[in-house]
């Protein structure tokens, strides 16, 4: 028995999210099937989180565990014969047994794209946010460093996210823009449910002058959701990373429980 890992590259346009639901295609749906064909088992593949319906990625993990006989590095090139065009194995390779690529993540890096322009983009449809209105980059710029370190998110959470604690750490943000393009990447130890396009619909109305950059700091204190921004359209948002542990910190009982079915 050996523990794959994969990293996934998806347009989420054709996918009701990453993972497996009733009446409806997900990646991890389309991946399980291939996997199904390439090795005849029913394998159950691990992500890393969840991606919403229309997000997309360059950096998704996921893991299985197989007794095929197939090289771990041949795993990439075996999928991808059987995979849409929309899906790509990036890479893959063997890791321990207790390796999880959900429990044991440490942290995200996410990227979320704006179109800036007065005319919508027929190539961009779907992989940005259409934002007509002008917007102060600069605005936006100093708005975004409020968000880094330690703090109480409730703010910038999907009003039906379940979680023990909206406490999360942002170690980096950044803002780039080339012609109508604007990017903003974020990374930090875990993010709430819809909370990076809640960042970005307030930084779009810091752009645009409903707030002000100096109000990012009352509204993560105030921790009430009608402060903050509308929440920005999922096609817009990419994850890019998953960051790891250089020694993976579970325990064996993971290893113990794994089962191919």
């Amino acid at each position: 028995m050996r523990n794959i890992k994969l990293i996934i590259e998806y347009d989420g346009t054709s996918y009701h999210g990453w993972q497996s639901q009733n009446n409806a295609v997900a990646v991890q749906d389309v991946i399980e099937k291939a996997l199904l064909k390439l090795t005849g088992e029913k394998c159950s593949i691990i992500g890393s989180g969840r991606t919403d319906a229309g997000v997309h990625a360059l950096g998704q993990v996921a893991n299985f565990v197989t007794n095929s006989n197939i090289p771990p590095e041949k795993f990439s090139y075996a999928l991808n014969n059987i995979l849409p065009d929309d899906i790509v194995i990036r890479n893959s390779e063997e890791v321990p047994l207790n390796f999880h690529a959900r429990f044991s993540a440490t942290g995200k890096k996410y990227r979320y794209v704006i179109y800036n322009s007065r005319q919508r983009s027929a190539l961009h449809r779907n992989r940005a946010y259409f934002v007509p209105y002008p917007l102060d980059f600069h605005s936006m710029e100093k708005a975004i460093g409020y968000f880094v370190g330690t703090h109480d998110f409730t703010a910038f959470k999907a009003a039906d996210s379940g979680v023990k604690t909206n406490v999360r750490t942002i170690t980096g943000t950044w803002l780039k823009k080339d012609d109508e393009i604007i990017t903003f990447e974020i990374a930090g130890n875990g993010f709430l449910y819809n909370m990076v396009r809640i960042i970005v619909g307030t930084l779009v109305e810091v752009g645009i002058g409903k707030l002000s950059a100096d109000d990012i700091p009352y509204i993560i204190e105030s921790r009430d959701r009608r402060k903050a921004g509308r929440t920005a359209p999922p096609h817009g948002l990419y994850l890019m990373e998953v960051y790891y542990p250089e020694k993976n910190e579970m325990t064996d009982d993971y290893a113990r429980d794994l089962r191919i079915i």
